[in-house]
């Protein structure tokens, strides 16, 4: 999957009268000028779309005088997914996003000819020439002012929200959501358009059972245990025989996600009916499908799922479904049994394999999380109405007895405020700054966005 962009500039060619004003402000008023102005947007793109760390398909740049132009541009710009509007002049902005899906308006200040919207984008178009916004469909964080850092930013938001919307997504055992209410997986369908699809716990005992009783698929997960506890900066700390079944499983669930279609997957049910018959817990199998780049979650809490995916795709690296504690001088303490180990997408963390706290059964990572790393966290609430996210920098990976990964985040800002603002109860985390674009995209689908 990839975003498709179609660049569009608008300009307007004014003939000099004699006594009057005959041109409006900007740097493009020929066709001349515009047929270069074309190519310097083609060159600029090219080089963005080299930058860009996400599959992005930049269509060819269309010159648009008049709204009888747009007839020709009709087809590209109802099949793409945003439309990049470089507002030179013109006067077709309102019919530009009326029949797109996501629109960005490019205007021009010190990197080119300066355009016209530069000067009156704001008032004129946003605003109506009020003082209340009245353009549905844009505003003014739409807008960029010549920086392509700015606009890259904003199209890797928009990437990870399109990847998000309609995920599929596999459910072992009932979907659900932590909290009050039970709404959380109806939300989750009409807010994201998840596709869930529920594996039922029986049918799963069959596979597992079917699994194991296959000499083939026992031999490789033995082997492939074999490989990962020879890993520099791995130290086991439990049964081996959780581990091979570890790896049994994850063939389970891997089989499971290739014939259902699905990149995701969730287990519900994790901290007791998984046990008996996968005979491990399946910390240490969801960890080993994120590291592989797919999203795999315990719980099944449908109030959090939402935040991991959007937040995977919107960082392109693995994200940590997490249990938060009470923050407190200016640190909280999160934590969970299913971490990833490869949190920046490249590189392995060292990890001891556990058991799994509350059952001191199985096989679950503590991953030794990066100290000094800079993370993202997302606090999402019970009614997908308002998601609250912060800045942190990992100060500690202690082992108290909890969860077993878990992390002593130092919080960057009001702490207080968090206090102040916290819902809902798991929350998401992942390496790297994502706040601007986790707000950006959720603008999109009507989630209000508050950052401490």
């Amino acid at each position: 999957m990839e975003l498709r962009v179609k660049p569009v500039l608008t300009y307007g060619v004014y003939q000099r009268r004699e006594a009057t004003s005959w041109r409006p402000w900007g740097g493009i008023q020929t066709e001349e000028e515009a047929q270069e102005e074309v190519r310097r947007i083609e060159a600029e793109l090219g080089d963005l779309a080299s930058k860009a760390s996400f599959p992005l398909k930049v269509l060819p740049v269309s010159p648009l005088k008049s709204a009888e132009d747009l007839s020709g541009v009709k087809e590209e710009l109802s099949s793409s997914d945003l439309t990049l509007i470089y507002a030179a002049g013109g006067n077709i902005l309102e019919e530009l996003v009326s029949s797109s899906r996501w629109s960005i308006i490019f205007v021009r200040h010190r990197s080119g000819p300066l355009y016209r919207w530069y000067e009156v984008v704001h008032p004129s178009f946003l605003r109506k020439r009020s003082d209340e916004f009245r353009q549905s469909g844009v505003d003014v964080e739409d807008v960029v002012v010549d920086s392509y850092d700015e606009l890259l930013w904003r199209l890797r938001a928009l990437y990870g929200l399109k990847k998000a919307l309609g995920s599929r997504i596999i459910s072992i055992g009932d979907p659900g959501g932590w909290g009050i209410g039970g709404r959380a997986v109806t939300l989750a369908r009409e807010r994201w358009s998840l596709d869930i699809r529920t594996v039922p716990y029986p049918d799963l005992a069959k596979r597992i059972e079917k699994a194991k009783g296959d000499e083939d698929i026992v031999r490789q997960a033995h082997r492939r245990a074999d490989e990962y506890l020879s890993q520099e900066g791995v130290t086991l700390q439990t049964d081996r025989k959780f581990v091979d079944n570890a790896f049994v499983l994850y063939r389970v669930f891997k089989d499971l996600m290739e014939e259902l279609g699905s990149e995701a997957i969730t287990v519900g049910g994790c901290m007791g009916t998984i046990l008996p018959i996968a005979q491990t817990t399946a910390c240490l199998t969801l960890s080993l499908i994120n590291d592989e780049g797919y999203l795999a979650f315990c719980e099944s809490d449908f109030v959090v799922i939402p935040s991991g995916i959007l937040l995977h795709h919107i960082s392109g690296r693995p994200v940590f479904l997490n249990d938060p504690t009470y923050p407190h001088d200016g640190v909280v303490t999160i934590a969970h049994c299913t971490a990833p180990r490869k949190m920046d997408g490249e590189s392995y963390e060292d990890v001891k394999i556990m058991t799994h706290f509350e059952s001191d059964y199985g096989a679950a990572p503590k991953v030794e999380f990066r100290r000094g790393q800079e993370v993202t966290l997302i606090v999402p609430d019970f009614e997908e109405r308002v998601w609250v996210g912060f800045r942190g920098k990992i100060l500690d990976a202690p082992l108290l007895p909890i969860c077993r990964s878990q992390a002593d985040v130092e919080i960057e800002g009001d702490w207080r405020k968090l206090l102040r603002e916290m819902r809902g109860f798991h929350w998401m985390m992942c390496y790297g700054d994502y706040l601007r674009e986790t707000g950006y995209a959720l603008k999109k689908v009507g989630i209000e966005w508050v950052t401490i």
